[in-house]
């Protein structure tokens, strides 16, 4: 009877856990911690201040009975904590459960309880799946992105060695003409910088054309083809995989339709053996 009674509390907590309105709920939940946190960013009356504060443990405790539902009706509990997003879900909700007063720890305690939003991305299937993309094309970005130090690099040598007397705080060193070259890449005022040694050097132009095609026109749009094929892939991946569970769940329902249909041969069998 306890049996029978802990398994449909566990059956009801499961259908609730993953039920969609509860998601919905979680997910307003998560908002109102977001407009919160930007609320305390302001200067409050002392009654606002302490609803938003009882709001804010109210939420820290939600929050906590959230996470311990979705364990406790987790298939695999030793599993759990293999899903990076758990693992993601967990420190946030421990660490807001700092107090955020009187601790050597209020300052991680503030950035846990921002960082609270976040856990859109761990609850949102979507959000999930263009991180996990993006995390995937890191790596091939990663040598777009060295490639584009080395433009940097070498176009900054170059603008150092020509227009260092033409503005020493824009080309005085190369760290310095790397800056530049980034104000010059993100079109942050760039005609100033190339008029200026344009009346030194008239064909300068040359040097910001080529760099901004180089910069902004190829390896931007690179590092966005990335992405873009890393999506593709997985998505494709996803849909294989859904195929492939769909077919396998048609599978199991043939074989159980095909176990019926025997057993019942078999009832009809032994009926007539019997009348016989």
């Amino acid at each position: 009877m306890e049996m029978s009674r802990s398994s449909s509390l566990f059956t009801m907590m499961k259908r609730v856990e993953r039920s969609v309105w509860f998601q919905g709920f979680i997910i307003s939940i998560i908002i109102i911690a977001a407009l919160t946190v930007g609320a305390k960013t302001y200067s409050l009356p002392y009654g606002v201040e302490l609803a938003i504060n009882y709001l804010d443990s109210f939420i820290t405790v939600f929050f906590l009975v959230e996470i311990t539902l979705r364990f406790i009706t987790h298939d695999d509990k030793r599993r759990f904590f293999a899903d990076p997003w758990n693992i993601f879900d967990v420190i946030i909700v421990v660490g807001s459960l700092i107090p955020t007063s009187e601790s050597d720890m209020v300052l991680v305690a503030r950035l846990l309880r921002v960082f609270r939003v976040l856990r859109l991305v761990s609850i949102i299937p979507d959000l999930r799946y263009l991180i996990n993309a993006l995390l995937k094309a890191i790596p091939k970005m990663g040598y777009i992105a060295l490639l584009m130090f080395i433009i940097f690099y070498l176009f900054a040598a170059v603008g150092s060695i020509f227009f260092d007397h033409v503005n020493e705080k824009l080309w005085g060193d190369i760290a310095v003409s790397m800056l530049t070259l980034f104000r010059v890449a993100t079109f942050e005022d760039w005609t100033d910088v190339m008029y200026e040694t344009m009346e030194v050097y008239p064909f300068s132009w040359i040097f910001y054309i080529v760099f901004i095609f180089l910069t902004a026109f190829i390896f931007l749009n690179m590092m966005v083809g990335v992405v873009l094929d890393v999506m593709t892939r997985e998505t494709a991946e996803k849909d294989q995989e859904n195929q492939d569970n769909h077919h396998h769940a048609l599978v199991a329902q043939i074989s159980e339709l095909q176990a019926q249909v025997a057993r019942l041969s078999d009832k009809i069998d032994a009926q007539q053996s019997r009348k016989e």
